[in-house]
């Protein structure tokens, strides 16, 4: 059986670019639906009253996505993971995270 050349590149880095990016966007749907079931969530992501939790959610969900960044790119830097899984992981992820937008999705939650 031939060696694929793929199997030796060094793809930890992008993986973990991608994944990360899933994560965010997912943590941006689940802090919008949150925001919407829970009067508290809401009131505690307003970090700036002209902008409203929109400035918590963005803000929470930008943190993560750069923490799990590093953390990931770190475990990840020097092994050769499967990028086309790490890719339809991400793929999973931002639909998650863009039902999470959507009104027809989170109005589904009671307030």
């Amino acid at each position: 059986m031939a060696e694929n050349n793929n199997d030796r590149l060094n793809s930890g880095p992008a993986s973990a670019a991608f994944v990360a990016s899933g994560i965010g966007c997912t943590a941006l749907g689940l802090l919008t639906t949150l925001a919407q079931a829970f009067p508290a969530v809401k009131n505690s992501l307003n970090w700036w009253n002209p902008a409203g939790p929109l400035v918590g959610k963005t803000g929470l969900a930008v943190i993560l996505w750069i923490a799990t960044w590093v953390i990931l790119h770190l475990l990840w830097k020097n092994k050769p993971i499967g990028i086309s899984k790490a890719f339809a992981a991400t793929l999973v992820l931002i639909l998650l995270g863009l039902l999470g937008t959507f009104p027809l999705f989170y109005e589904m939650f009671p307030r």
